[in-house]
């Protein structure tokens, strides 16, 4: 394992990916950065970090046998790996927002975005990019967000949370799919809540989240008791 270490890029997804197609790299290779200039989330979305104040890295996992249709497992074992570690930081009321935003009651802390290099139905690599709100306390208007510092009232280490959160990953690939499956739903956010939603139209309607299917589709109980998968440029949840 080795750590590259940035002033700053573009996107550290997108160097650590061209690091790898170029030559060959350790497993849980991390490239890090004190400012990531086009930072990216789910669905093209912008993050925005101030340099220096936040975990802002990207981790080469290398994989074997790993088929696509699971590919949501990533999802899983990277956003409990982090929400594992905030945990023991006593972070409090955390929960992960599907399919992998990790939440402090309704306030997003850290934003995750899984890439994977194919070799035909097979994941060869896959990029984990995680933006972790570590020391920033002001957000201007981005509705939503906080950091560890502003709920934890102090400054910590971004080697060391690093350090846990690789800890974690580690020991999160070594466990089997139907207790990732068990340990993310343990702590869905709004699972089994009433909740409401917008759809392609912009249209409201109520639901309750039951779970995630195979494909990582998030399973909305609809009136009449119907349960419908929702992939997830197809609805919003509105909380």
């Amino acid at each position: 394992m080795s750590i590259i270490k940035l002033n700053a890029t573009d996107s550290t997804n997108v160097y650590l990916k061209e690091l790898a197609l170029s030559q060959q790299l350790d497993d849980f290779t991390v490239v890090s950065t004190e400012l990531q200039r086009k930072g990216r989330g789910q669905m093209g979305s912008e993050w925005l970090s101030d340099k220096g104040k936040n975990l802002t890295v990207s981790i080469l996992k290398k994989l074997s046998a790993f088929h696509v249709e699971n590919q949501f497992d990533l999802n899983c074992i990277v956003s409990l790996s982090i929400y594992d570690v905030l945990h023991e930081l006593t972070v409090p009321n955390l929960s992960v927002k599907w399919p992998n935003d990790i939440l402090s009651g309704n306030q997003k802390i850290c934003g995750i975005l899984i890439e994977n290099v194919l070799k035909g139905k097979l994941i060869h690599l896959a990029i984990l990019g995680i933006g972790l709100n570590v020391n920033q306390t002001d957000f201007q208007n981005v509705e939503k967000a906080s950091s560890l510092k502003l709920l934890l009232g102090q400054n910590l280490d971004l080697d060391e949370l690093l350090t846990k959160v690789l800890d974690k990953l580690k020991s999160y690939f070594l466990i089997s799919r139907e207790e990732l499956k068990t340990l993310y739903l343990k702590v869905l956010f709004r699972k089994d809540k009433p909740s409401t939603f917008k759809d392609l139209s912009n249209r409201s309607f109520t639901g309750i989240i039951r779970g995630v299917d195979p494909s990582g589709k998030l399973l909305v109980e609809l009136e009449g008791g119907l349960l419908k998968p929702f992939d997830l440029k197809e609805l919003k949840l509105l909380y």
